[in-house]
């Protein structure tokens, strides 16, 4: 489906409510949304108010663009997001993540909740994405013409902002894995054949956001981190059956570590 983007629009709209110029992008996922609660200086403008971004249905996602700094450097951040089995659009995102761009961002850090497929990282951990799958069969690049629709994803996540969490991480002695994340479109939660499958794919985690952004990101020529909270372990790996509950409860275990390391990330980013 193609999905027009308004980013020209939505920045001339923040341009009138704030100065700030900002480097970085932020996405918050699932439970992480009181992160944004930490942002300096903020001026918060309602997704109803931006032509062009959707509107969030989940719980848990408030639904804002938070122009403001965090440790010292000023930043675009989302305080939630758009899944594309909201809207059955891959490009659901389009336009917030186009519109970093338009206001000068140079990367974005994008986040979520996941489920987790290794056994050694339970609910509450951490996990950088290092790779991903898009096991959805979609793509918010379709309709897109011309050459510039044939993005790379070889090195889809930036190796200089990955270092950047791994430092940040041992500074806060926080222990952060890595491994690949699988996209599944969602809204119904995968089924102890599906993981077994990803994990013979290669997987460590399972979610219903982030590949679209990180997509759409290196389409507009943003540098890409990702980061999942782990809120559960996923289908067939207990028994037990698994619910969005879960992931808001165990969300904001992963965020309290975030709220830790993304300062001092951004700070970092700043200084470089």
């Amino acid at each position: 489906m193609f999905a027009p983007d308004r980013a020209a629009e939505c920045a001339a709209l923040v341009r009138t409510r704030t100065d700030l110029s900002p480097r970085l992008g932020m996405v918050l996922g699932s439970g992480l949304g009181s992160f944004a609660d930490t942002v300096a200086d903020a001026v918060r403008i309602p997704f109803a108010d931006l032509p062009g971004f959707p509107v969030s249905t989940v719980t848990g996602h408030r639904g804002e663009l938070v122009i403001g700094r965090v440790g010292g450097v000023p930043i675009a951040l989302l305080s939630g997001r758009a899944h594309y089995y909201e809207h059955g659009d891959a490009a659901a995102m389009k336009t917030p993540i186009a519109t970093f761009a338009a206001l000068g961002c140079e990367g974005v850090i994008l986040t979520n909740a996941a489920g987790g497929l290794d056994p050694a990282v339970g609910p509450g951990e951490l996990m950088l994405i290092s790779d991903h799958i898009n096991f959805a069969g979609t793509n918010p690049l379709f309709g897109e013409m011309g050459d510039r629709r044939f993005v790379g994803m070889t090195q889809a996540y930036d190796a200089g902002l990955a270092d950047l969490f791994r430092a940040a991480a041992a500074a806060e002695d926080i222990r952060l894995s890595e491994g690949v994340y699988m996209w599944f479109t969602g809204p119904s939660f995968e089924t102890p054949a599906e993981i077994r499958a990803a994990r013979i794919l290669g997987a460590q985690a399972v979610g219903m956001s982030t590949v679209p952004e990180v997509i759409l990101a290196r389409f507009y020529g943003l540098r890409v981190a990702a980061v999942s909270t782990v809120t559960n372990f996923a289908a067939g790996m207990t028994g037990a059956e698994l619910s969005h509950e879960e992931t808001k409860e165990n969300g904001p275990k992963g965020a309290e570590k975030l709220k830790r390391l993304l300062p001092r990330v951004v700070a970092a980013f700043g200084a470089s």
